[in-house]
């Protein structure tokens, strides 16, 4: 089933949208301003503490402790054991041996998918046809109905359980304890093989009238399961389970924790399997680079939109004319595009002058120098060479 809409926006409509822009594009470009700022400064932090980190590390055996290591960032590696259980306490699902527990929760329900086209009139106007086609899915999220175009038809009942996870609080790996949710993070999933007792379990607490079944791995809360219908239910259980693991934190007592360094950076590194520090360390380097580069593109690309969000009203002033409009809407996205790439690099350039002044130092005086070289040999090149004396 599907819906076709015409709407139509006036060029005074616009017009406001375009001065709304003007407001909101400068803070938006600020903002990001700020993020790129923000963003070196913390990747340049954390280098520093990993750095700091992989030159103080000590690598301990895992079946004893040393007290003189009280305090010390030490990197342990091993069999892991979680101390009890993990189990969702509304259905009593338990997974022994597991770290942890992971609940997940599908219901049958309507989603709305939607396609829009949009074309400038004469006059600077905008005419936008949009098609709505409903169609049913499983989701493991609420889809709120509430926003349907049509809602007569399409309505959405309340998902009455969400996904949920379940840890043990600790787990040991020789003589020291970690925190469960961290060794349960390093897990691999598998699925939870339902007895009749756990969903005889389910069906009590579902507390519902309709037909509760399970394949052995997934409960189906469902007339007809082959043939679903709003509403129906299915329901699934996952484990993680961990047999060697690493870990670099600071011994406390019995147990590791997350270590200072001397910047107020907290270190706590995990890898699964036996992973040496080294190997967790330059991960942990990988990671934080990676990160750096999306904050960064993404605030490059936030700088973008709000520069674009600034200049739109010249498009929607040029729009009048519809191909006018769109020569000017090519040239202030160019504009745009050409703003966030001056800017951008340059506030990330004054932030590492900031966080990295000897290494930004040196990075402009070898730049300086070679192109002090290259000018050099242009002239060297240039100066004319006297030709010999002929003689008479």
């Amino acid at each position: 089933m599907s819906f076709t809409e015409t709407t139509t926006t006036s060029w005074f409509s616009r017009l406001k949208s375009g001065l709304v822009g003007l407001l909101i594009g400068p803070l938006l470009v600020l903002g990001m301003i700020w993020l790129l700022s923000w963003n070196e400064g913390r990747s340049v932090q954390t280098y520093r503490a990993l750095a700091e980190g992989a030159g103080i590390v000590v690598s301990v055996d895992n079946g004893a402790i040393d007290p003189a290591n009280e305090g010390k960032l030490i990197h342990v590696s091993g069999p892991v054991k979680p101390d009890g259980t993990p189990e969702d306490p509304m259905f009593g699902v338990a997974a022994d041996g597991a770290a942890g527990i992971e609940r997940k929760v599908e219901m049958f329900q309507w989603e709305q998918q939607s396609e829009s086209k949009t074309e400038t009139k004469l006059g600077g106007g905008e005419e936008t046809v949009t098609t709505y086609s409903y169609r049913k899915t499983w989701r493991s999220s609420q889809v709120d109905s509430s926003d349907f175009r049509i809602q007569d038809g399409h309505q959405n009942p309340q998902m009455p359980f969400e996904n949920e996870r379940f840890t043990v609080e600790s787990a040991t790996i020789g003589a020291f304890t970690v925190d469960g949710a961290a060794v349960a993070n390093l897990g691999e999933d598998s699925a939870v093989k339902l007895t009749p007792d756990a969903i005889a379990r389910i069906r009590a607490a579902l507390g519902t009238d309709r037909p509760v079944n399970a394949d052995g791995v997934t409960v189906y809360v469902s007339q007809n399961r082959q043939n679903p219908a709003i509403g129906d239910l299915r329901i699934s259980f996952t484990r993680q389970d961990v047999t060697q693991a690493s870990f670099v934190g600071a011994q406390k007592a019995t147990t590791l924790g997350e270590y200072k360094a001397s910047n107020g950076r907290s270190l706590f590194l995990s890898a699964a399997g036996n992973a040496s520090s080294a190997e967790m360390f330059e991960t942990a380097q990988s990671e934080n680079t990676m990160i750096t580069w999306l904050v960064r593109v993404g605030g490059l690309v936030g700088m973008f939109i709000g520069f674009a969000m600034m200049l739109s009203i010249l498009r929607i002033l040029a729009d009048v004319i519809p191909f006018v409009g769109s020569i000017v809407g090519f040239g202030t996205s160019a504009i745009a595009l050409i703003l966030t790439l001056l800017l951008g690099p340059l506030v990330i350039a004054i932030a590492w002058i900031a966080y990295r002044p000897l290494l930004a130092i040196a990075i402009i005086a070898v730049g300086a120098l070679l192109a002090a070289a290259i000018l050099y040999l242009r002239r060297h090149r240039a100066t004319p060479v006297p030709a010999p004396a002929t003689a008479a």
